[in-house]
């Protein structure tokens, strides 16, 4: 009678759970239908961090079931006996040292069964009608019996991968509302402000590593926290930096109503009429959600749009200083419109703001001349040049 071994060959030592795998050898045959080796290996090397594997061992199993002959795993003939040697080839020359290791990592995970002949060499005997009586090798029946355990380990690594990819396109959205809005916040000496910079610099760098679900959970609650904490100091950073430096530099200024005029114009310049600058310039109204119906909806949009630009918050700052808020920011509304052309927009900007006598009216006029306009838009536009020109 042909007895099969449970025990290993040579000094290899029988481990606890040997003889319990290697009575699902001996079970009967599995009536599960045969399933595709490839989509197994497929699923097990996406979930094979449940089961222990690593990429190293998984291409040893690809190289074993590349012996067995056909696509399909069915119960029966279901072992292969190539040598170490035939194996290392096709592992294009791995040590057999590293090649037992992960082949014993592979039975210890439970995927393969061996079966060592009375000498330990790998064959198969033949029948006096000579058949196959028998094989001495690894059994590949594991993979067919788990074929669904794998699945399922495959499709639960999906999911948290996409839970994982998901969560980290969260935390980087998050990072960069956190970092445009300090940005907008002139004065970065308030405690407030600077807690909120100090913390905010201390989760950058978490992100830079290989964060699971947990990590990166985390990561996204304190950013929420410390959004909630920037929008309940800074509830308006935008509208109220702008009015703190159009006091600064025209304190004499103090009436509202006259500062939201569209026709209001600033100290020592020639700002054209906002329906001008608007005609001139309109791509800056694509960023706005709402029409620009008066200067600080101008002024809040062109803030809004300046990161995007390249314009660095130095080189903002420098312009609102020595042009004035709304000239700086038609100034903007104007470089936006001719984006395309202007190799480097905060070094064109930069350059306007160092000018003894710039005047943003003749940048308009430009714009205005360059476009092409049609019927009303035309005669629309040609009675505020007028205007514009009469007033100046």
């Amino acid at each position: 009678m042909r007895h099969i071994s449970t025990t290993p060959f040579g000094r290899r030592t029988a481990a606890a759970g040997l003889q319990a795998r290697e009575a699902g050898a001996a079970a009967p045959a599995c009536p599960s239908p045969g399933a595709d080796k490839w989509s197994i290996l497929r699923d097990l090397t996406e979930g094979r961090e449940t089961f222990g594997l690593t990429d190293r061992n998984l291409s040893v199993l690809s190289a074993l079931l590349s012996f067995h002959p056909t696509r399909e795993l069915r119960s029966g003939a279901l072992r292969v006996f190539p040598s170490n040697a035939s194996l290392s080839a096709r592992l294009h020359g791995m040590p057999e040292s590293t090649l037992r290791r992960h082949l014993a990592a592979l039975v210890n995970a439970g995927m393969i069964l061996r079966h060592d002949s009375p000498n330990g060499k790998r064959y198969a005997t033949r029948n006096r009608q000579g058949q196959i009586d028998s094989v001495f090798g690894f059994d590949l029946h594991p993979l067919l019996l788990r074929a669904a355990e794998i699945s399922e380990a495959a499709e639960d690594a999906r999911q948290a991968q996409y839970l994982i990819r998901r969560t980290r396109q969260t935390v980087i959205l998050l990072m960069r509302d956190a970092s445009m809005m300090l940005e907008l916040v002139e004065d970065g000496s308030e405690p407030e402000i600077s807690n909120c910079r100090e913390r905010l610099g201390e989760l950058k760098p978490l992100l830079r590593r290989k964060l699971d679900l947990h990590a990166l959970s985390d990561l996204e609650a304190a950013l929420r926290e410390l959004l909630a904490e920037m929008r309940s100091s800074e509830p308006e950073p935008c509208g109220m930096s702008a009015n703190d430096i159009q006091n600064e530099r025209h304190p004499h200024n103090t009436d509202s109503d006259n500062l939201e005029s569209e026709s209001a114009k600033e100290p020592g310049t020639d700002l054209p009429p906002l329906p001008l600058v608007l005609k001139a310039a309109p791509d800056i109204e694509g960023y706005a959600p709402d029409p620009v119906k008066d200067w600080r909806g101008l002024t809040s949009f062109a803030a809004f749009v300046r990161p995007m630009m390249g314009i660095t918050l130095e080189t903002w700052q420098s312009a609102r200083r020595n042009l004035g808020e709304r000239t700086a920011s038609v100034a903007l509304a104007c470089i936006l419109q001719r984006f395309q052309q202007i190799r480097n927009p905060g070094a064109y900007l930069r350059r306007l703001s160092l000018m003894d006598n710039f005047r943003v009216g003749p940048m308009v006029l430009s714009l205005l001349r360059s476009s092409e306009k049609t019927g009303s838009e035309v005669d629309s536009c040609q009675l505020h040049v007028e205007q514009y020109v009469c007033a100046g």
